[in-house]
């Protein structure tokens, strides 16, 4: 019976060691993508899944609240339109009270954005897993915005 517990104790702690460099990795992975984001890196796209979900929250005038689903060929094609103008103005995100939760068989990273320029802070967060390769990568992300185009957009 000692020698069951002793067992099961060990691989109770070989189960959380695992999963805590598990989040060590994905915590990594996360900065490397804000990094490049920030940095209007070649390889940014590189960072997301195949076909991953782009979720923008827009918050109206009125504090309602609207989700729109941005298919990705649209959300790269925007990015590279926007990115000029937004590297001369030096427009970067920060993200605080970041959060690394299990989702599954991925993780959940739920923050606070901060774009450089604006005074607020808006959620975020990005569903982060392997691929069939086993390279980390984005499947899912959303971020709030008061930013009203997206709305007439879709």
């Amino acid at each position: 019976m000692k020698r069951f517990l002793f067992l099961l104790f060990a691989l109770i702690i070989i189960g959380n060691i695992s999963i805590a460099n598990e989040i060590n990795d994905v915590q990594c992975f996360f900065n490397e993508y804000v990094n490049a984001a920030n940095n209007y890196s070649n390889d940014y796209f590189n960072y997301y899944d195949n076909n991953p979900t782009i979720i923008r929250v827009i918050e109206k005038e009125d504090g309602t609240e609207e989700s729109v689903i941005v298919p990705f060929e649209r959300y790269k094609k925007e990015t590279i339109k926007c990115s000029k103008l937004a590297k001369l103005r030096k427009y970067k995100n920060r993200y605080f009270n970041i959060k690394i939760t299990r989702h599954g068989k991925d993780y959940k990273i739920a923050a606070m954005r901060m774009p450089s320029t604006s005074d607020y802070k808006v959620p975020a967060h990005f569903i982060i897993g392997k691929n069939c390769n086993g390279e980390w990568k984005i499947k899912e992300e959303s971020m709030n915005t008061k930013v009203q185009r997206f709305l007439k957009e879709t």
